[in-house]
């Protein structure tokens, strides 16, 4: 009996071990180096960055490179550039979204096993071909053009590819379903009888989605916002392939940072803000969440 006691505590420390094991791997060693970069100083060397220690055996580090990003405008006006874009699409996502995953999770099974289909279909197809395909729609002599010159709508072309109302699109239409999934699996679990009972209460059907269907669906919200909101902020392909190559979003400010300039200690120190950005907030909702869950209980 101990003996079994014994092994299930291992295996239950081992379980729990496992996914720590996975985030100091994938996650904080990787942060751990990107760190180390940020701190050195650019040199035409293989690798391109300072040693962390130098010849007498002491630290070599500088911050001068967060300097750099603070008293330059350009990454300041990078930076709340894809963030304005980023929140844009999160919150086009969402209006469009919850009704989609309102009306999904209230089919019928049937129903709602095809429309989750054709909502995870596009995944089956590569990102990349995807992105090339709303240039083909929103090129000057693509499809959306010649159509509204076919009905005589406008006489010449409207530019929108190498837009910022390209991006727009091309990020809504990429990471919609990031939303609908979680809002689904949200407004699937609730209880119809709640709504059933305020209406029968006298709440219209207004008041009874504001005061009962929106707060329970806020976890599903707030996931999907966060799934949509933290790839778009650091999103490079759409930005290269809609907006053109003169886009200056943060995704692409990194990748030139690093393999155009070669400058791996400012571009470290760009992704080191990038990820303070996204995540300073989201520990801020969770500890609120907490409190408010105490609070409850």
């Amino acid at each position: 009996m101990a003996t079994k006691k014994l092994q299930g505590a291992l295996w239950q420390r081992i379980t729990i071990a496992v996914p720590y094991l996975w985030l100091f791997v994938f996650f904080l060693l990787p942060f751990g180096i990107i760190l180390k970069i940020s701190l050195a100083d650019p040199v035409i060397a293989q690798p391109p960055f300072t040693p962390f220690f130098d010849a007498e055996g002491g630290l070599s580090i500088t911050i001068d490179n967060f300097l750099f990003l603070l008293t330059d405008k350009l990454y300041a006006v990078t930076y709340f550039k894809s963030i304005v874009m980023a929140a844009a699409a999160m919150m086009l996502c969402l209006a469009l979204g919850f009704p989609m995953a309102y009306g999904i999770a209230r089919s019928s099974p049937t129903t709602r096993s095809l429309l989750l289909l054709l909502i995870v279909l596009p995944f089956w197809i590569s990102f990349l071909l995807r992105v090339y395909a709303w240039m083909g729609l929103l090129n000057n002599y693509g499809v959306i053009n010649n159509f509204l010159m076919w009905v005589g709508i406008i006489d010449q072309p409207i530019q929108m590819m190498y837009t910022d109302f390209a991006i727009f699109v091309g990020l809504t239409y990429t990471y919609l379903p990031f939303m609908i999934l979680p809002l689904y699996a949200t407004l699937e679990r609730m209880d119809l009888d709640l709504i059933d009972a305020a209406q029968d209460l006298g709440a219209s059907r207004t008041t009874a989605f504001w005061d009962i269907t929106w707060p329970l669906a806020r976890p599903g919200i707030i996931a999907g916002c966060l799934l949509v909101f933290i790839p778009a902020m650091g999103e490079y392909v759409i930005p290269y392939l809609l907006g053109g190559p003169e886009t200056l979003l943060i995704g692409r400010v990194l990748f030139d940072e690093f393999f155009v300039n070669r400058d791996w200690p400012l571009a470290s120190s760009v992704a080191i803000m990038l990820l303070l950005l996204l995540v300073v907030p989201i520990v801020f909702l969770q500890r609120s969440q907490a409190r408010d869950a105490e609070a409850a209980s």
